[in-house]
């Protein structure tokens, strides 16, 4: 277990899993995870001489639980971001890896702040520009008018979806883990209309995959069962405030070294059907990525195959530290 430490980022307290020396690579997680979702990769990029930093995202875990929606746009956690890269790493440019959520807010800290990150990793979400309109418009036309369920509109009213969730931590976290990994066979995550919940249909399987132990499981589930799902959920209800304030920034690229590895499972690597190829649809917007879609690999990317993102991160690495 590497150090778990509470860094003051100016704003609140985040709880940063930190191990070894060297040039900073802050670590940042998707919904629903914690630090924990790195435990792979923190030692590797130690030992390769650098400093892991895995954050507990402001709602999760360890870190600090602001009470309203607003507090989790990608304003105030891209600043997070930024704060923890001044604490641990004052007056030099700190390297950045997401995934899930983690993605968009690693992608947009290196579009607003590329004084500050000197380089950018991504899993399993790639970038395609400052958006035109609320992703909440582009979801609700492709989804939710022609009356099919789709999981983000479930989460926009407060209340419900809290309530599902919280009602059996261990389910919730197994069916939705389970649905969208590589594991799961077609049609585990079920089509449903509008007005359906997220656990409708949903699979808990009997078995899980190799890849999340029972022990890894139950980390989850204590993490969860004691900070609740509202701060996670409220990430999602920030849409519309989170595309107007990257509106200034929609005529910018990210011009530092960048790595995306997604999944041929993986519905979020083609943004849910929307790019044929996701490599290609970043090139005009992230001119120096790196891309690997790694075959038969679901949502968890860097879980369900460390080794394979470890060679091809550390690879990476080596190649922009020098």
């Amino acid at each position: 277990m590497p150090a778990l430490r509470m860094v003051d980022t100016g704003t609140l307290r985040l709880r940063v899993a930190v191990e070894g020396e060297g040039p900073l690579v802050i670590m940042v997680h998707g919904f629903p995870e914690s630090w924990y979702s790195w435990r792979h990769q923190i030692g590797p990029v130690a030992a390769a001489g650098f400093t892991a930093a895995a954050i507990d995202v402001r709602g999760y875990g360890g870190s600090d639980k602001p009470p309203a929606i607003e507090d989790y746009s990608l304003e105030a956690i891209t600043a997070d971001v930024a704060g923890v890269a001044d604490a641990l790493q004052p007056g030099a440019p700190a390297i950045l890896l997401g995934h899930d959520w983690g993605a968009p807010i690693v992608w947009n800290s290196a579009l607003s702040r590329p004084d500050r990150f000197s380089a950018v990793a991504a899993l399993s979400v790639p970038f395609v520009g400052v958006p035109s309109r609320p992703f909440t418009e582009s979801f609700r036309a492709a989804f939710t008018d022609k009356g099919q369920f789709f999981y983000q509109e479930w989460f926009q009213q407060p209340g419900p979806a809290e309530a599902e969730a919280e009602a059996d931590v261990r389910r919730f976290l197994r069916s939705f883990y389970y649905a969208i990994s590589g594991d799961a066979p077609p049609g585990t995550w079920p089509e449903k209309p509008a007005g359906a919940t997220l656990l409708d249909g949903m699979v808990d399987p009997p078995v899980f995959p190799a890849w999340l132990s029972d022990a890894d499981l139950d980390y989850y589930v204590a993490e969860f069962e004691a900070s609740g799902l509202r701060g996670p959920l409220n990430r999602y209800r920030n849409h519309e405030r989170d595309w107007a304030w990257a509106q200034p920034f929609k005529d910018r690229r990210i011009e530092q070294p960048a790595l995306f590895i997604g999944g041929t499972k993986d519905p979020a690597t083609n943004l849910f059907g929307a790019l044929a190829d996701p490599i290609a649809a970043m090139r005009p917007h992230v001119p120096k990525v790196e891309g690997h879609v790694l075959e038969g690999c679901g949502h968890w990317t860097q879980q369900e195959r460390p080794e394979e993102v470890n060679r091809l991160l550390l690879d990476w690495l080596a190649r922009v530290r020098t």
